[in-house]
């Protein structure tokens, strides 16, 4: 997740504008630039090979632990909140759901229809007050984490998958860095002050018009056979709905009084920090390909 922060009269610094988190531009130590920095050296390389050039199973063992890693965050949340959740159970389930994805046709509504009557009955059993919360974190890890991220193996699975999997990540990333540089720059008006009141209109604006830049740039390389339109008109979905994905992280981050998801990946926070714009973007490239069948 990216977020910015209007101008301020104080100067800024290089960690301010390269660093994705919601602090103020002088907050920033310089160390934790360089953690970001040599982390996205070192993952970047791998994460297209992953996708790019190593068996499709690789890719999809990926996408699993990412998830489980994303669904113990969540959870984690929750429990530092003072809620009640399944724990591992919840991770499991959310494990499943994407799972199902892999198998077949069907694999993610059976997956996802035998993780809920796992997570739905397992109150039944537990002791001490009755209590439905625990369950019903555990289905919103399934449907937030696991069925939203399970459309990556989808994706991957289209003609010329790999491709459109960088095509995603490449647009929605570009879109997320000039969000963060625009809104710390010129950013004056709010977007929603009330779920993430750092994040500007101007730094949402420039968010589009980069993702539409940059899926232009990506289709040349990425997917020549689609048109500039095909092209410029998946950079403004993937531009507008990534915004949308990163506010409804934000929505349950502050509803539980989080900054940050957690610290696993150095100089970015958490798994589900970078995420969040993915895991609506994903589903809707998703359906953007296959419903307008611009597919190789």
């Amino acid at each position: 997740m990216v977020t910015e922060t209007a101008a301020t009269s104080m100067p800024r610094t290089i960690g301010a504008l390269l660093t994705g988190e919601g602090e103020t531009p002088m907050s920033i130590p310089i160390p934790a630039v360089w953690q970001r920095l040599a982390t996205a050296v070192v993952f970047i390389p791998i994460f297209v090979w992953v996708v790019a050039a190593a068996p499709a199973a690789v890719f999809y063992a990926l996408v699993v632990a990412v998830g489980g890693a994303a669904s113990w965050e969540l959870l984690r949340m929750f429990e530092r909140a003072g809620h009640r959740t399944l724990g591992p159970i919840g991770v499991a389930a959310t494990i499943t759901t994407i799972g199902g994805f892999i198998v077949s046709d069907r694999g993610p509504l059976i997956a996802f229809t035998l993780a809920a009557f796992v997570v739905l009955s397992v109150p039944i059993f537990m002791r001490g007050e009755l209590a439905t919360e625990p369950a019903l974190t555990a289905v919103l890890s399934m449907t937030y984490i696991g069925w939203l991220l399970g459309h990556a193996i989808v994706l991957r699975q289209l003609p010329d998958g790999a491709w459109l999997v960088l095509f995603a990540v490449g647009a929605t990333w570009a879109g997320e860095s000039a969000a963060y540089a625009a809104g710390n720059a010129v950013g004056r008006h709010p977007l929603a002050p009330r779920v993430s009141p750092r994040k500007t209109v101007e730094g949402a604006a420039a968010q589009v018009v980069v993702s539409v830049l940059a899926a232009m740039l990506l289709r040349a390389w990425l997917v020549p056979y689609w048109s500039v339109l095909q092209a410029s008109l998946a950079g403004l979905l993937l531009g507008v709905v990534g915004q949308v994905g990163d506010l409804a992280e934000s929505v349950i981050k502050r509803s539980l009084n989080t900054k940050d998801t957690g610290g696993l990946i150095p100089g970015h926070g958490g798994v589900l920090d970078r995420l969040d714009s993915l895991l609506f973007n994903v589903p809707a490239l998703v359906y953007y390909v296959t419903l307008l069948e611009i597919s190789a």
